[in-house]
């Protein structure tokens, strides 16, 4: 196959080279999520360059939302840049949004139906990785996002460079150079309508909110955004990791499927660790997800016990009981036969 010309190396291009070579994994097969847009035809471009030079093999997955016309046209147009890169292979992948998911907006439904395009194309090509185009100014944007909802640290932490089999090689570089590495390597990226549409948050942060705080704080802000969700991974990493601990370590069967832990120790833990405790027996043992107003209900049960009645949250029920902090699926209350299991939670 005939290579495609190669471009005056500038800044930019060598700037973007340079985080996706050291974000590569070193065999295989990696695919290139692209949109069409500057930041991921930018990513694919180095991913093609540097994945010849390591000798890896690097394709693309383009995935249609089918939520604006000519949507189709814009994938074919994206696959045959691709193609033209020497990304092989190149799969396009249509997708039906669904806008009828409780608690989902467009944004959020349209990104769940993207990574399981993701999945399945990893699934149908064996690819380890699939690299995304995501940039410095979108883990400030997330960051924002984040403290205006009063998320707290999970989603302050905004996105990681490495998330399983998805990498963020552009994370630590600002959209302006991925336009600029376009520019300077003569490829013309897709205009997305959606990007400059008011109604959705992100594009109001985007276009609005970090201007203005650039503009009345001065330059940096956006900087400073992702430094602290940096930060933040690595202080919730060490957190999850000390709770993980304690909900393995000292979690024990209770009888008829229920898992208890002693109240006394997790009264004894800082707040931080005792909530993801909680979290975390939920999530393991029921499946469950809590969210922070029913996980302060169950640490209640520790730190402000005056007789309460079983909690009975979706998918779990949390009663106090002699002393414990017992975890059962909802239904009636589990026995309070003593347990000669010690140390070791159920799988």
């Amino acid at each position: 196959m005939q290579q495609p010309p190669r471009p005056r190396l500038t800044p930019a291009i060598a700037d973007v080279r340079r985080m996706v070579r050291d974000a590569l994994p070193a065999r295989g097969l990696v695919l290139v999520g692209l949109s069409g847009g500057a930041d991921s035809l930018a990513l694919a471009a180095a991913c093609a360059f540097e994945a010849r030079r390591a000798g890896l093999k690097a394709g693309a997955v383009i995935v249609d939302h089918a939520l604006q016309a000519g949507s189709a046209d814009v994938a074919a147009t994206a696959a045959g840049q691709a193609t033209a890169l020497g990304l092989a292979p190149v799969l396009v992948l249509r997708v039906a949004v669904d806008h009828g998911v409780a608690g989902d907006g467009p944004e959020a439904a349209a990104r769940t139906a993207r990574f399981a395009a993701f999945d399945t194309a990893r699934a149908e090509t064996g690819a380890s990785h699939v690299l995304l185009g995501h940039t410095l100014d979108d883990q400030a944007e997330t960051v924002l996002l984040g403290l205006a909802r009063g998320s707290g640290p999970t989603s302050l932490q905004g996105m990681a460079a490495s998330a399983g089999p998805y990498l963020r090689p552009l994370l630590g570089l600002r959209r302006s150079m991925t336009r600029q590495f376009c520019i300077d390597a003569g490829l013309v990226p897709w205009q997305d309508p959606h990007n400059l549409e008011p109604r959705f948050t992100r594009v109001r942060v985007r276009e609005t909110v970090l201007p203005l705080l650039e503009r009345e704080l001065g330059p940096g802000v956006a900087e400073a955004l992702a430094r602290t969700a940096e930060q933040l991974r690595e202080d919730s990493a060490a957190l999850d990791a000390l709770a993980g601990g304690i909900s393995t370590e000292l979690g024990e069967p209770a009888g008829d499927g229920a898992v208890r832990v002693s109240v006394a120790v997790l009264a004894a833990s800082p707040p931080a660790l005792r909530q993801r405790s909680i979290r975390f027996f939920a999530e393991r043992e029921f499946g469950v997800s809590l969210g922070r107003t029913h996980t302060l209900a169950v640490a209640r049960l520790v730190t402000d016990w005056h007789g309460q009645k079983a909690l009975d949250l979706p998918g779990v029920r949390v009663v106090r009981q002699d002393g414990w902090l017992i975890f059962s699926a909802p239904g009636p209350e589990p026995s309070k036969g003593p347990s000669r299991s010690h140390g070791t939670t159920r799988h």
